[in-house]
């Protein structure tokens, strides 16, 4: 790659500046796609009960009413790669956006459960396509220098959604009588969404294309006229000449790519990441919050608060990686995070083993362990996996690492609460505890840094694999 090198070189003598208002405008509008990730996954806390009411649900319907928009997420994520490539990045999540509003109002308006269930994996399928796309799309938009952080404003979104619904669900729920609930509260609860789903929309059609993909497909002039708007016209011109120069090495955009030597290894490093990220608990911790605080003892009203609470760290720390990503790197925050997450979730199993979890110790480790996951593996694992992959495959590389996220999210979802109930709480976050460490000891070994690199450049780095 000496042709890229030599043009960073004089870009960096150049000592030329991207215009970060537009990229940033553009990567905020594609991360909206987050908010409707964390929006539509979290709306169930608080309509789950009204839901049991009205349908008279057993416990297995009650787990499938939880975990029936996975199963779209795993589906939408399986063909979005596939479709970003045909169709381009922009046009899949206009389609996306359709679809999850689709699904969102229609969860709102069924009189049976089948029917919900339905609409609930309609709105999961357009979740799991913009779960993929949005941060493959900022990834390619931005200059290396700020990629991480502007990938990570993904993760911020989904953090937000969630954060927003716990307030959204309680002034719902709050309006009216406890016949109200059962029957109205959570059809509004669930049609809400429309509104993140709606700004999504609109703005996306004010956003450009995927430079990278425009000049995959052999229209390097509309890509340079986005570059130029990001670069200006020298680093516009020399970036379109990298991103072709790469292109002409490519043999071609078949998914066997990925099978082929050093991409063997960038795919295990994006599927094993993207598990990881999942079997150390989090949305175990995130979905049943509040059992977990009424297991240790605390009341209904606590256990609320306390979820709240989780809500709100998560997000403050989302946002600390946002600085951090593109500081310290990528490398640096994933041992750092995942050290103190195994720290964390070990302090939590011994208070359960010990029975000593009516003090704050419980509380303030729980918070620890959601902090040190927000400012690692929560933002770090779609920047990771947006940008370690070729662009001919790359759409459908990070679909099936976006995929592993969600089949690992619907075992941990499933598996927990009876975990919860025959291991006990100890072990079974001494197992989540194990999982942070294989962690560690995998992003030592398996993960390069590549802060600071084009995705250009990144893509050399698995040729000496």
């Amino acid at each position: 790659m000496q042709i890229e090198k030599q043009a960073e070189q004089q870009i960096e003598q150049k000592l030329e500046k991207p215009n970060m208002v537009f990229v940033t405008l553009v990567s905020i509008v594609a991360a909206l796609g987050g908010v409707l990730f964390g929006f539509d996954t979290a709306v169930i806390s608080g309509a789950l009960g009204f839901l049991e009411q009205r349908f008279q649900l057993n416990q297995v319907q009650l787990g499938w009413a939880v975990s029936s928009i996975i199963i779209g997420c795993i589906a939408g994520a399986s063909v979005s790669g596939i479709l970003g490539d045909m169709f381009g990045r922009k046009k899949v999540l206009i389609a996306a956006a359709i679809i999850f509003m689709i699904g969102t109002v229609g969860s709102a308006l069924p009189d049976t459960f089948t029917g919900y269930i339905i609409a609930r994996m309609i709105g999961g399928f357009g979740i799991g396509i913009t779960s993929a796309l949005c941060p493959l799309y900022n990834a390619e938009i931005a200059p290396a220098k700020y990629r991480g952080r502007l990938v990570a404003l993904n993760q911020l979104a989904i953090v937000t959604g969630i954060f927003l619904v716990y307030f959204v669900n309680t002034w719902i729920s709050g309006y009216g009588d406890d016949a109200w609930d059962v029957s109205t509260a959570w059809r509004w609860m669930f049609a809400a969404g429309a509104v993140p789903g709606l700004l999504f929309l609109v703005l996306l059609c004010f956003v450009p294309e995927s430079p990278r993909w425009l000049i995959k497909k052999g229209r390097p002039a509309e890509a340079l006229k986005i570059l130029l708007k990001i670069h200006g016209e020298d680093l516009a011109r020399q970036e379109v000449l990298a991103i072709k120069e790469v292109s002409k090495q490519e043999s071609g955009g078949s998914i066997r790519q990925l099978f082929m030597p050093g991409m063997r290894v960038a795919l295990m490093v994006g599927i094993v990441l993207a598990a990881l990220q999942q079997v150390t608990g989090i949305n175990a911790v995130m979905y049943y919050a509040p059992v977990i605080f009424k297991e240790a003892g605390a009341g209904a009203n606590a256990s609320l608060i306390q979820t709240i609470l989780i809500g709100f760290v998560n997000l403050l720390f989302t946002i600390l990686a946002l600085w951090l990503v593109d500081k310290v790197g990528r490398k640096v925050l994933l041992l750092i995070g995942s050290a103190s997450m195994t720290i964390c979730l070990t302090v939590i199993g011994l208070a359960f083993h010990t029975g000593n979890t009516s003090g704050p110790l419980l509380l303030i480790f729980i918070l620890l362990y959601v902090a040190s996951f927000a400012v690692s593996l929560g933002a770090v694992l779609w920047v990771v996996l947006s940008e370690i992959f070729p662009s001919r495959i790359r759409g459908r590389a990070v679909a099936i690492g976006t995929m592993t996220h969600w089949i690992a999210d619907y075992v941990v979802s499933q598996s927990f609460p009876p975990l919860l109930h025959t291991a006990g709480p100890a072990t079974t976050f001494w197992l989540f505890a194990l999982m942070s460490l294989i962690t560690v000891g995998f992003t030592w070994r398996a993960i390069p840094e590549t802060k600071g690199k084009s995705l250009e450049e990144i893509e050399t780095l698995w040729s000496t694999k």
